[in-house]
């Protein structure tokens, strides 16, 4: 199946398979299936099986009448019999339509993108280390960059991508070097987005990213991610170190899953002088340092499913200084858990199956993202937004934020929190959890809960709240400003 647009003049569709080149070209062919549109005449089946029922009904009363047994086949007239028969031999095409409709609602959802990709500064695109497909970074630069205090890297978070955070840029750019990448499988980053926007400033008038999501099948962990994060760091620092004073602080600006990969990033040692030791700061918007925790009455079933697996995960072979008898539990469950968990998200992410299992984005999420109507409604409408997730990229972002837990306490980079109470995304006890064995190692360490709030991206909240964040995130970096240059502050702890 090609990759296909809209044609802008007569509004039908076209391959663009010769005219765009599409990165390294990883449209991974073995997952796209046909034959997704089967026609079935409900109304003649409905009357056969009538027919046949009718019928078996009938020779059953006379049966009865007749004073004959009816247990057994071989005791009813040949006719009867052989409808039964024919009726057991239908169990294995009425599974062949259930399968088929699976299918259908993998190939129901459709998405198109109509618009070109939203730019921010200048675009560059950065080789990634043995792989074909680049990096796209943005830099934008103040109006005299040599008299900047600092630089800035954003990092996006899940199915999302830094096309979108061009206000936050520009405010920030005022002073600093802003800088943002799209993350591997995401933006400008995922082969079909990348085709999309090629299309659209082609002029084609919409392009069908429906598969986008494919790009996330060799997501078993997060560690591509990390790599992009750390190539668009050097990046960064370079050129920092162009345009004025060397050394000068790099802080990150992060959110949710862009959080926990930057913040495991920092866990990892590296030697002196590394990338790692310019970071002065974080700053962590919904960090993804829990699990999700679905609202209203779909959480009374879908929540203990993703919390036994959790639970499970996070007990695996490993001892919390519970009880013997609650560790040889938690050890069983565990054992019994994780690799059945692992395995089967695993075979239902292979190709093929993964059209059919890999699931869309729930309808409740886009409520909880922002506070604002006018934002939600953008975001249902952005094609650039990833609907659909590989789960075998759903079980490593979970065990990426159990490897995480464990080793948080020695998290020690200087941070700035910010959270929702009520965020079902990336609830707050991971926040909590996080924060109690952090906080006090930096008297710079800053948190601010917003505690009768229940959205996830902080950045997009309605105003007024959104400009406070803005100015309060400002406030914390150049908190942390006087502290380098060693100007004592005191410590403000908003917990």
């Amino acid at each position: 199946m090609s990759t296909s647009t809209y044609s802008s003049r007569s509004g039908v569709i076209w391959s663009t398979e010769e005219a765009i080149s599409v990165g390294n070209g990883n449209n991974r062919r073995s997952d796209q299936l046909t034959g997704c549109d089967p026609q079935v005449d409900s109304r003649s089946v409905s009357k056969t099986r009538l027919g046949k029922r009718s019928a078996l009904t009938m020779n059953s009363a006379k049966l009865r009448r007749s004073g004959k047994r009816t247990g057994s086949i071989d005791e009813l007239p040949p006719t009867t019999a052989s409808r039964i028969a024919v009726l057991r031999s239908n169990i294995p095409l009425k599974l062949i339509l259930v399968l088929v409709l699976s299918v259908l609602c993998g190939c129901a959802h459709r998405q198109f993108v109509t618009q070109s990709y939203p730019r921010w500064g200048k675009e560059i695109w950065l080789s990634r280390n043995e792989r074909d497909n680049l990096l796209p970074m943005r830099i934008q630069m103040p109006a005299q960059p040599v008299v900047a205090p600092a630089c800035l890297l954003v990092v996006h978070g899940m199915n999302e991508y830094i096309g979108r955070y061009g206000d936050i840029a520009a405010y920030f750019a005022r002073r600093f070097v802003v800088a943002g990448f799209d993350l591997y499988a995401h933006g400008l980053s995922n082969p079909t987005l990348l085709a999309a926007d090629r299309a659209i400033r082609g002029g084609a008038a919409g392009f069908d990213v429906s598969d986008a999501y494919l790009a996330q099948a060799d997501l078993h962990d997060l560690e591509p991610m990390r790599r992009d994060f750390d190539q668009a760091l050097r990046r960064l620092i370079e050129v920092c170190d162009q345009q004025g004073e060397p050394s000068r602080p790099i802080f990150i600006l992060s959110h949710s899953l862009g959080a926990l990969i930057a913040a495991s990033y920092l866990l990892e040692q590296e030697p002196v002088g590394g990338p790692r030791s310019r970071i002065q700061g974080i700053v962590f918007l919904g960090p993804a340092f829990s699990v999700t925790e679905v609202p209203g009455w779909r959480g009374y079933f879908q929540t203990p499913i993703v919390k036994l697996s959790f639970y499970a995960e996070e007990h695996f072979l490993r001892s919390h200084g519970e009880p013997l008898p609650l560790l040889i539990a938690n050890q069983i469950l565990a054992l019994a858990t994780v690799p059945l968990l692992d395995g089967l998200f695993e075979v239902l992410s292979w190709p093929g199956l993964r059209r059919v299992f890999s699931p869309t984005t729930p309808g409740w999420v886009p409520d909880y993202l922002s506070d604002w109507e006018e934002e939600r409604a953008r975001h249902r409408a952005d094609g650039y937004i990833i609907r659909r997730s590989i789960l075998r990229y759903v079980k490593g972002v979970e065990a990426e934020i159990v490897r995480f837990r464990r080793h948080m306490a020695g998290f020690a980079t200087p941070y700035f929190l910010i959270y929702s109470g009520g965020d079902p995304i990336t609830p707050a006890w991971g926040n909590h959890d996080f924060a109690a064995k952090t906080f006090h190692k930096h008297p710079d360490n800053q948190m601010l809960p917003l505690v009768d709030k229940v959205h996830h991206e902080h950045l997009f909240s309605a105003p007024p709240l959104r400009d406070e964040l803005l100015g309060r995130i400002e406030g914390w970096l150049d908190r942390r400003l006087k502290s380098i240059d060693g100007v004592p502050a005191e410590r403000v702890d908003t917990r």
